[in-house]
């Protein structure tokens, strides 16, 4: 009797600590929300896209062409002679005033609002689409940007007068451009 206690105690011990087995993960179907958000997104694209184009069609005095960087931009104003000087680069203080403006002209923000400003490019913070606008510019000359809302404040806006995918319209002037 005592044999077979032992003998079940044994086959009990070594059966009982098998090698832990990997639990299988479940199957969770992912990127639905994702999916959503881009179709959301090219909708939005599109609408904004029409909605430019029709303010850039009332433009007679003014010729708009499509930058690399994805907005609009015209030529207000160049000062001649300007021929020579050069664009900024990074860490260059960029001295400018801008306004901004909605596309049905309502204008947002006014350039003594937003007030003469100094940039120290590319370490600040300031909105993609201006930027990225500035870097184009000379000292002296003065652009008016269309800005599409992903290269503006985006989705939040800036939590006061521009809201949630707001295109906009700015009216930049660089005044100076300090080379560091």
């Amino acid at each position: 009797m005592n044999k077979l206690v032992v003998l079940l105690f044994a086959f009990t011990c070594i059966f009982a600590c098998k090698t832990p087995e990997a639990r299988k993960p479940e199957t969770v179907k992912t990127g639905s929300s994702i999916e959503e958000s881009v179709i959301r997104n090219k909708k939005l694209y599109e609408t904004e896209e029409k909605a430019i184009q029709a303010y850039i069609k009332t433009q007679d005095t003014k010729q708009f062409t499509a930058s690399e960087f994805g907005f609009w931009i015209a030529k207000d104003s160049v000062v001649t002679g300007n021929e020579t000087s050069k664009l900024a680069e990074f860490s260059d203080v960029v001295n400018f005033d801008f306004n901004l403006k909605a596309l049905n002209g309502q204008t947002i923000y006014t350039a003594s609002e937003l007030k003469n400003r100094n940039y120290a490019m590319d370490q600040e913070e300031l909105f993609t689409g201006l930027r990225e606008g500035l870097k184009l510019m000379k000292a002296g000359e003065t652009y008016t940007f269309i800005f599409p809302s992903q290269k503006a404040y985006g989705y939040y806006g800036d939590e006061n007068k521009i809201g949630r995918n707001t295109p906009l319209i700015s009216q930049v002037t660089v005044n100076s451009i300090t080379k560091k």
